[in-house]
């Protein structure tokens, strides 16, 4: 028999709580610029209990063909990549309301 959500009532299958807090979270996209004048995309905000991170960073690198890691709660592209992750993220679900580029 599959579990229940207590929080939505539905069976947890449908993984329908993922896409509720994907709508919830206030997400920043900002290029840093790091050592030797590097360009850096860094995308914070995602609550990494509710959505798997690394993951996430690897479609973001597979689709953006960069390097990056993710750590501290924040994964990190190589490159000037902000409108392209954003638009990626609205993609894999994400609200595009509460995506801000700095």
């Amino acid at each position: 028999m599959s579990d229940i959500d207590p929080i939505t009532g539905l069976p947890k299958e449908l993984g329908v709580w993922e896409n509720i807090t994907k709508e919830s979270q206030k997400i920043i996209v900002k290029a840093v610029k790091k050592s030797f004048g590097k360009m850096y995309t860094i995308v914070e905000g995602i609550d990494s209990k509710e959505i798997d991170m690394k993951d996430l960073g690897k479609k973001l690198k597979n689709k953006l063909a960069c390097g990056g890691t993710v750590k501290d709660g924040k994964i990190e592209l190589q490159g000037n990549h902000r409108q392209k992750v954003k638009e990626i993220l609205v993609e894999t679900g994400f609200a595009p309301e509460t995506i801000e580029l700095r």
